[in-house]
């Protein structure tokens, strides 16, 4: 089945950094006023909007604002809003989006992340839950907590350990993820790390959990992204040929924890990526560009396997035969992804993605890009998602 009623018209995103001290509203107002502009479309022009997760004090500057206050700086009239805390990982905001303009509950959504857990984070305080110094862990993290593993660093960590042990990959195919990534970046002025990185400084560089170092870690920063999604008929008018979501995917047949999977070398991923496919026509070979999680480095090669670019316990062959890379055949993350271009949790790949088909990543442009998969999520999260342009 096909989805022919939402679209993307319109991508922004605010000037990223580390410790910029910047208010995370003054990053999402630059990040929406260039989504506006792109789509060709006014502040009078939305009628919705949504997030994720919603604004939240549990966790420093993780999630700083909610959708009231943005509506309200912007002085937008929505007919429809919606947050989610909880669902399909980070695409949530823009899976329930592209549902309400199909419902006809608006036209245009207007979907935003912005954060500032680069500014906010001390020696003292994390951006993790149970690092930011709460006095009550509950949920599924009540039960990490006590074997201290503190930061999706740890629980990440456990997966790459099961997934080494079975299929013999080590952290030199990890290398080619963060190297990849980081030679993309190079020519994107948007990322934040944008010195080369070599092999050996990824082999010198500090154990953070083993067998993740420094460089298989994304980077918090400050900054916001934006999206316009647009019903389809909505879409003719905008300044930018639409990209259609043709097919969405946000299984999930696990428990929700990050250690209780039956197969810890997978994740939830797999399950969004089987009910993607089960809604579209299109297959693995059909896509031209990849914007795959990378919270951690192991995620991406659990990723490319989840939506079959690869099967299960091949990615290290697939990723040393130079297939992710640049001029690589499945180009991954080609805006330096969040190990090299900062943590966006997922918007800024998907807004990377949307550059691509659109023709507009100088530098680093696919040719003839006209498809694209994003899968968001790590652990027992994911949600997957189809693009093409028109």
């Amino acid at each position: 089945m096909t989805l022919a009623k939402a679209t993307i018209t319109g991508a922004g995103i605010s000037r990223l950094g580390r410790k910029t001290g910047r208010p995370a509203m003054l990053h999402l107002v630059e990040a929406a006023t260039e989504a506006l502009a792109c789509a060709g479309l006014t502040r009078e022009d939305i009628d919705g909007i949504t997030t994720y997760p919603g604004r939240t004090s549990g966790s420093p500057g993780m999630s700083p604002l909610g959708t009231g206050e943005v509506r309200n700086a912007l002085g937008l009239r929505t007919r429809w809003h919606c947050s989610t805390p909880e669902g399909p990982s980070q695409m949530a905001p823009i899976i329930s989006a592209a549902m309400a303009v199909m419902c006809g509950q608006a036209r245009h959504v207007l979907c935003f992340r912005a954060l500032t857990e680069s500014s906010s984070q001390t020696p003292e305080r994390r951006a993790s839950i149970p690092g930011a110094g709460e006095s009550r862990v509950d949920g599924w993290t009540s039960w990490l907590v006590p074997a201290h593993a503190m930061s999706g660093a740890n629980w990440a960590g456990w997966i790459a350990t099961r997934y080494f042990h079975e299929f013999g990959m080590t952290r030199d195919h990890l290398a080619m993820v963060a190297l990849g990534q980081r030679q993309f970046a190079l020519a994107n002025p948007s990322a934040v790390m944008r010195k080369p990185l070599s092999l050996q400084e990824y082999r010198d560089a500090r154990m953070i959990s083993s067998p993740l170092g420094l460089f298989d870690c994304d980077l918090p920063i400050d900054g916001a992204c934006a999206f316009i999604v647009s019903a389809a008929d909505a879409a003719k008018d905008c300044a930018r040929p639409p990209l259609r979501i043709e097919a969405m995917g946000a299984g999930l047949r696990s428990q929700e924890t990050w250690d209780q999977r039956a197969d810890l070398t997978t994740m939830g991923a797999h399950d969004s990526s089987a009910d993607l496919w089960q809604r579209t026509d299109l297959r693995p070979e059909d896509v031209d560009v990849l914007a795959l999680y990378d919270g951690f480095s192991i995620f991406v090669p659990l990723w490319l396997e989840a939506l079959g670019f690869c099967g299960h316990g091949e990615a290290k062959d697939f990723i040393a035969e130079g297939n992710i890379g640049p001029s690589g055949r499945y180009p991954v993350n080609t805006g330096g992804g969040q190990l090299s271009g900062g943590r966006l949790h997922g918007f800024g790949l998907l807004h990377e993605a949307c550059l691509q088909l659109w023709g507009d990543a100088a530098g680093r442009q696919v040719p003839e890009a006209r498809t694209a998969v994003c899968g968001m999520g790590g652990g027992f999260i994911a949600g997957a998602m189809l693009l093409q342009r028109n």
